[in-house]
């Protein structure tokens, strides 16, 4: 399993725009072959922050999805970005 979890920044005046600009995209990757769950959520306490949290099947099942690079738009707009991509062996009801 791939877990894909981080954080990126936006101006907080655009971060509600850039949101609902990737409504499609989230729709698609939970529709996707091998997709657990995806999600792109504000963060409710940082006002320019955007949680990212992804669940693979698969590194392939998760390249399949990502194909294309995002629009040049979607990634100009990021001002920084902490997200890292972590191999699970395990997984355990908590």
């Amino acid at each position: 399993m791939i877990i894909v979890s981080g954080k990126l920044y936006v101006d907080p005046a655009t971060r509600g725009a850039y949101l609902n600009g990737f409504m499609s995209v989230v729709e698609q990757a939970r529709a996707a072959p091998g997709c657990l769950d995806f999600v792109l959520s504000a963060d409710p306490i940082e006002a320019d922050r955007i949680n990212v949290y992804e669940r693979w099947e698969s590194d392939a099942e998760l390249a399949d999805f990502r194909g294309a690079d995002p629009e040049p738009e979607q990634t100009a707009a990021i001002r920084d970005t902490d997200v890292k991509r972590y191999r699970i062996s395990a997984v355990e009801d908590a």
